[in-house]
């Protein structure tokens, strides 16, 4: 797949670090645990949006935009880095947040609701579950031209097609990277929310014949609703890539029993896995997607669906500003 010929600004200049997780792997007492430190992107505070805002941003500078409009839930990773994208640009930022949790949103309030304010967003329109985010977006839109400006509008997560192509170049990178380390791989963990993650790096996957399955965790909808959305967004990415290999319906596996009760919702899975990278590795997870994404991936080790003898990656997707809006959840006193 020749991703060269699409447009993309580069925020990270390197390719993210594949680590080992010994003393994880110790603690489960099963399976070869490694860890893919997508946290550790460019942009503030990192995460996986940023590949994703690589090729997003470049077509919204190619269009003229002056402004980035995108949507997320109240503690939006990606609507912090979209943010962070446009100082980065010289561009301005609104953002549409969706309370998906009823009552949710806190000007006040810590993580990355903070930092929308202290990277400048212009303006944020709260809205509830529900609402027809696209129409919302597109208002937001219809005030700046009105303004006469232009802006760009970014779907909830940057995934979309071209969002997409952030984690089709991703998979590259990942199978450039082991065959380096002589490493061979029998499974992918990553937590699957708006789909593009999940859909580009089984896009990728597939199109470089690298006969590794990905097992996505969900952080929000049951899984056949889910498998549907990362399905249809692989093949529309696939497409767009110019990729002839098809996407069967088996390649996407979305697991739910780690959801909890919805959406951004703790669950003592979630905690105990936040403290356990923390306390193992040193590594920071976040409560809404890859603490969630780490106890599906726990309790695949522990109940034996991931062998002892696996080699496993999981792909940390960053979001760890999100971690004080939870502190009293996540804290042991």
């Amino acid at each position: 797949m020749n991703l060269a010929r699409f447009p993309r600004r580069r925020y990270t200049p390197n390719a993210t670090a594949i680590e080992p997780m010994s003393h994880l792997s110790a603690a489960l007492g099963g399976a070869r645990l490694f860890i893919k430190r997508d946290d550790q992107l460019g942009l503030t505070a990192g995460g996986n949006k940023t590949r994703k805002l690589e090729f997003l941003v470049a077509e919204a500078l190619a269009q003229g935009a002056d402004t980035l409009v995108t949507v997320g839930a109240v503690q939006s990773n990606h609507c912090r880095l979209t943010a962070a994208a446009a100082v980065r640009e010289g561009l301005k930022c609104r953002l549409v947040l969706e309370q998906r949790v009823p009552g949710s949103y806190d000007p006040a309030a810590s993580g990355n609701n903070f930092l929308f304010d202290l990277l400048g967003v212009e303006s944020v329109t709260v809205v509830d579950a529900g609402t027809d985010l696209a129409a919302a977006m597109n208002r937001v839109k219809d005030d700046l031209a009105a303004e006469g400006r232009k802006g760009y509008v970014i779907p909830g997560g940057g995934s979309n097609p071209l969002g997409a192509l952030g984690y089709v170049s991703c998979a590259e990178e990942i199978l450039q990277q082991t065959f380096d380390m002589g490493l061979s791989l029998d499974r992918i963990v990553v937590a699957s929310g708006s789909a593009g993650t999940h859909s580009g790096l089984v896009t990728g996957l597939l199109g470089n014949s690298a006969g590794i399955p990905v097992t996505g965790i969900n952080v929000r909808r049951p899984r056949a609703e889910q498998e549907g959305n990362v399905h249809a967004l692989a093949e529309a990415t696939a497409s767009f890539v110019g990729s002839s290999v098809p996407v069967p319906r088996d390649a996407i596996v979305c697991r739910d029993e780690w959801v909890g009760p919805g959406y951004s919702l703790p669950t003592p899975e979630m905690v105990e896995a936040v403290r356990l990278f923390a306390r193992t590795e040193g590594v920071l997870l976040d409560p809404v997607y890859t603490g969630k994404a780490a106890a599906g991936l726990i309790g695949l080790v522990r109940s034996g669906e991931i062998a002892r003898d696996e080699t496993v990656l999981f792909v940390h997707t960053g979001g760890a500003p999100a971690l004080y809006a939870y502190q009293p959840v996540l804290s042991a006193v």
